[in-house]
């Protein structure tokens, strides 16, 4: 049995919020929840909400131990793009894209 979720459209950019994906996937639920507890920066902080959602979906709906649960899921996927203009030297126009992204997580009973 699997739970999963889904934090969509955050203010974070996929490529930084990946870097903290990429160091969960696998692990047990408890080992990366202490890996997002240590790490001081903005992805990990979102990472852990959606973490802590899918082990609470794992452990309400489907009555799963959540001493057992891994994360058998972890990717980041690009949300839309907030494209913002600014006046630039030589009357030229600047872009600035704010990207947003997706976060979804999955965790398995073993």
């Amino acid at each position: 049995m699997e739970a999963k979720a889904i934090a969509k459209t955050l203010r974070i950019s996929p490529i930084k919020a990946r870097l903290v994906a990429d160091l969960i996937r696998g692990k047990d639920v408890n080992i990366a929840l202490n890996i997002l507890n240590n790490m001081n920066s903005k992805p990990a902080r979102l990472t852990k909400k959606v973490l802590d959602s899918a082990i609470a979906n794992a452990v309400n709906n489907l009555k799963l131990d959540a001493n057992t649960l891994y994360v058998k899921e972890s990717r980041v996927d690009a949300g839309p793009v907030m494209k913002r203009h600014m006046f630039d030297s030589r009357s030229h126009i600047g872009h600035k894209d704010k990207r947003t992204s997706h976060i979804h997580i999955t965790v398995a009973s073993k």
